[in-house]
């Protein structure tokens, strides 16, 4: 597996539109582990409300040390009791992810709260999910000088969902993505990112950006592209532009870009293969 491509897609199986039950899904994360592609994988998603109503029990060896990401479905005030609730041995949450504004709402008062939490973890990378509106910048003023103070604190963001407004245009995420650049922030995304080229869902209507759109997109703006290169990346449905500057930063660490959660892990494995990004074959 390419270093590029290293811990790229989370294993959110048990999100939609996958909704896989967790015993499969922590079967299935154990087979993905264990596969010729397990770098590309990150750590099982598991939403807050599954491992307070005790999910996790039972099906997890403390011998293992299974690896998850905490989504904080039940707000930030629900992540030290879904904390308390993971396995004492063999149960360890990589990161905790959590919105902290609604759309159209301040994001300022979740983020201090957000921070206050993330400063008793003992170092666990805090993941804030900040709607791409009202107060944006600010928000991402506020994490960056965090982040400087040395908390490890990042920014997530909404790329689709089951609304037209959940889908930022390639210009409003060319300018996220440069405004991460430029503070020197990471950040993850979440949603609509099934492939890995910008296409149109012929069920929904909606256009979806492609995660290697994403990739080369983060790539120019790492080497100081602006705004408008970036968003005619993210734009792009040809893929012989995206995927030329993916292989030539093949063997380099992916810039600013943590990753984002995928409910298939083939899927996007397979358009890799597909589009010469990563060679070798796997069993579905």
């Amino acid at each position: 597996m390419p270093r590029l491509f290293a811990g790229l897609v989370d294993d959110a199986a048990v999100f939609p539109p996958g909704n896989a039950a967790v015993p499969d899904a922590v079967v299935a994360h154990r087979r993905h582990r264990s596969a010729w592609y397990a770098d590309l994988v990150g750590p099982l998603l598991l939403p807050a409300s599954v491992v307070t109503a005790g999910e996790l029990s039972g099906l997890v060896d403390p011998a293992e040390g299974f690896v998850i990401g905490l989504i904080g479905d039940t707000g930030i005030e629900g992540l030290p009791v879904a904390l308390s609730f993971l396995p004492p041995d063999g149960v360890t949450a990589r990161q905790i992810e959590v919105p902290v504004a609604k759309r159209g709402e301040d994001p300022q008062p979740g983020l201090a709260e957000l921070i206050k939490l993330a400063e008793g973890l003992g170092g666990t990378p805090v993941y804030a999910e900040v709607p791409l509106t009202f107060g944006l910048m600010a928000a991402l003023d506020t994490l960056a000088d965090t982040r400087a103070g040395g908390l490890p604190i990042a920014a997530k963001f909404r790329t689709g969902g089951l609304a037209a407004e959940l889908f930022p245009t390639p210009v409003e995420l060319a300018a996220v993505i440069c405004a991460c650049r430029d503070r020197e922030l990471p950040f993850k995304l979440t949603a609509g990112l099934h492939h890995a080229i910008r296409h149109r869902d012929p069920e929904t209507g909606f256009t979806h950006h492609g995660f290697a759109n994403v990739l080369a997109a983060t790539l120019a703006a790492a080497e100081g592209a602006e705004v408008d290169v970036v968003a005619e990346l993210l734009a792009a449905t040809d893929p012989l532009r995206v995927v030329e500057r993916a292989r030539a930063h093949r063997d380099a660490e992916r810039p600013l870009w943590i990753g984002y959660g995928s409910c298939s892990i083939e899927e996007p494995l397979t358009d890799l293969i597909r589009l010469g990004l990563v060679n070798g074959g796997f069993e579905a």
